[in-house]
């Protein structure tokens, strides 16, 4: 009890706390392996994952009437997450340096969460992504606009050239657009589980499909497929990118 309660009093998601609790499992059963102790303790600690639900998918209407509604720089922070799968961490870590503009392409290196950096999910997910010449424009007109805009500056940094709290962007941005735009609820997986929908819905090869939403597998018999070549990976992006994102669309401007 004393180690669920512990688990309940940190501020962290409750998928961290799963695995903050697996890892606990772990090291007491290599207790039990070396008979250092008879019983694992953890067995009886329970952690909900948090999850109760399918995450929402929004259709690319759906989509296109939220980025309506969204002034810069959150925008393109919501343009990234459907275009590119990339989680709500991976967006406000982003630095200009990741971006590569002549091959087009962007590797995500880290991930920041409360103002924090560190590693991203898995080591899947820093493989590099192609990037829509669309949704580069888009990038660059934005680059266009900031004040902090050398290689090691935060893509999306505040006034102060400090990464944004991705939970205040959702309810003080995000959320309060897709009521707007008459979507109702949503959150910044969201736009992961639309991209990942889309994806499927284009009927992308399988292993295209794990390798553009950084998945360690899909599942235990993907294992057998070959490794995407970029051009296939490229052509899958763009057909979803291309849905999302139209030529000589006004930006709105953050009053």
């Amino acid at each position: 009890m004393a180690v669920e309660q512990w688990l309940r009093s940190l501020a962290l998601a409750p998928k961290t706390k799963v695995n903050l609790r697996s890892l606990f499992h772990l090291v007491y059963q290599h207790g039990r392996r070396w008979e250092l102790i008879d019983a694992n303790p953890i067995d009886l600690v329970r952690q909900n994952s948090g999850r109760r639900s399918i995450p929402r998918s929004l259709n690319v209407d759906e989509i296109r009437s939220v980025l309506g509604q969204l002034a810069e720089p959150y925008r393109t922070m919501v343009l990234l997450a459907a275009c590119l799968g990339l989680r709500a961490s991976e967006i406000v870590g982003l630095q200009w340096a990741d971006f590569n503009w002549e091959d087009l392409t962007v590797l995500v290196k880290r991930s920041v969460v409360h103002g924090r950096g560190g590693d991203t999910k898995t080591e899947a997910s820093r493989l590099p992504l192609p990037v829509d010449l669309r949704l580069a424009q888009a990038l660059q007109e934005l680059r266009g606009r900031n004040l902090y805009v050398g290689p090691q500056d935060w893509v999306f940094g505040n006034q102060d050239g400090r990464p944004r709290s991705q939970e205040s962007i959702l309810a003080h941005h995000l959320k309060p657009a897709a009521v707007r735009a008459g979507i109702g609820k949503i959150g910044w997986h969201t736009f992961r589980h639309s991209y990942s929908t889309m994806l499927r819905g284009a009927k992308v090869d399988l292993k295209v499909q794990q390798e553009l939403l950084r998945h360690s597998t899909i599942q235990s018999t993907m294992n057998i497929y070959t490794r995407a070549i970029p051009k296939q990976k490229r052509e899958a992006n763009s057909l979803v990118a291309g849905c999302v994102l139209r030529p000589g669309e006004p930006i709105k401007q953050d009053s």
